[in-house]
């Protein structure tokens, strides 16, 4: 199957005749294969394997509902970025990490926080390292607490597939948004 093709959700121009940086992407993901392949591309800017483009590392929040492919997503992402072996949901474990060629990836999932400071209590905090790829599902069980992720990705059902909106709230998540918009033009 073919990679996803975002809609950019704003595509206003400048006075220059240039697109401006995407804050926002929309992607229509009919199927687990096109979850799968839009992934692989997070993985290639996560890693810092784009010419040009932002240094490894990054926050990603992952939102939606139960079975939205959050997980799949993750998933995704890790065994594009070079994850070998089995990779667990972090579900009842709460983090599950790894080290590929020196980059940190940690998977975190606050489904079963009940409290926003759970997350801090935990010594999660420690883990919010620029050079390290974070991966948090259920980000909104935190509350407040936690700072602004790179890149939020909300995944909705949409009749059998997913749609998935991926906002900046950063400079390196803006960066992400424009190569990933560009690049599937």
């Amino acid at each position: 199957m073919d990679d996803p093709v975002p809609e950019a959700a704003d595509p206003k121009r400048d006075f220059s005749g240039k697109t401006p940086p995407a804050s926002l992407l929309e992607w229509a993901l009919p199927d687990e294969e096109a979850t799968i392949a839009l992934a692989r591309n997070l993985a290639e800017l996560a890693c810092g394997r784009v010419p040009g483009g932002a240094p490894a590392g990054g926050r990603i929040h992952l939102r939606g509902e139960l079975g939205a492919g959050k997980t799949t997503l993750a998933r995704g992402l890790l065994r594009a970025a070079g994850v070998t072996g089995r990779i667990k949901s972090p579900s009842y474990t709460l983090l599950e990490s790894y080290n590929v060629s020196n980059l940190y990836f940690y998977h975190l999932d606050f489904y079963r926080f009940s409290n926003a400071h759970e997350w801090r209590d935990a010594g999660f905090d420690e883990l919010l390292d620029t050079r390290a790829v974070v991966l948090i599902e259920w980000p909104e069980q935190a509350g407040t607490r936690l700072p602004p992720p790179d890149l939020d990705i909300r995944l909705d059902y949409a009749g059998t597939g997913r749609r998935a909106v991926l906002s900046a709230h950063s400079e390196k998540g803006q960066l992400w948004l424009t190569y990933l918009s560009a690049s599937r033009r």
